[in-house]
């Protein structure tokens, strides 16, 4: 079974610049699947692998094994907001490497002005050297609220 490993980093409310990182690793998949085709939002049981860039979730657990991915204007409490792709034939870069390329990746996300107005946090997906093995290469970055589905709005441009 492959697992994604999680990292919560703190809050970046107004500033866009996180501070320093807190959280611990949790399962997120379990196997590498193709993209899910996307029909009429929202959408149900939608796995991490199958996750695309400006997607929204509805009632968002970073720990789930599934998501509800929901158009952006409506009530959400997370966005995927970068993702990074390592190539098919790279080595495992190893824990460290990947967790700086997604945090990396979350302060280069072009985040809107209206993420100031949201108290959110990253979190962080990187592949653990099983799934990697399995062909996950992705690196992921989410911000999220703890306050319930209550942005309203994308947070991308």
């Amino acid at each position: 079974m492959g697992l994604l490993v999680w990292w919560a980093v703190a809050a970046f409310a107004g500033s866009g610049q996180p501070s320093p990182e807190s959280g611990s690793p949790a399962p997120a998949a379990s196997s590498v699947s193709a993209p899910a085709s996307r029909g009429a939002l929202p959408l149900e049981g939608v796995s991490p692998l199958d996750f695309q860039l400006r997607d929204c979730f509805k009632d968002f657990d970073p720990d789930a094994q599934q998501s509800t991915v929901v158009n952006c204007a409506t009530g959400h409490s997370a966005q995927l907001v970068a993702v990074e792709k390592y190539g098919a034939d790279d080595s495992y870069p190893g824990r460290e490497p990947l967790k700086q390329k997604a945090r990396d990746a979350c302060k280069a996300a072009p985040l809107t002005d209206k993420a100031g107005d949201y108290d959110l946090s990253y979190k962080l997906a990187y592949p653990s050297s099983r799934s990697w093995g399995m062909g996950d290469r992705r690196v992921d970055c989410y911000a999220v609220t703890t306050a319930g589905n209550v942005i309203k709005e994308s947070l991308l441009p």
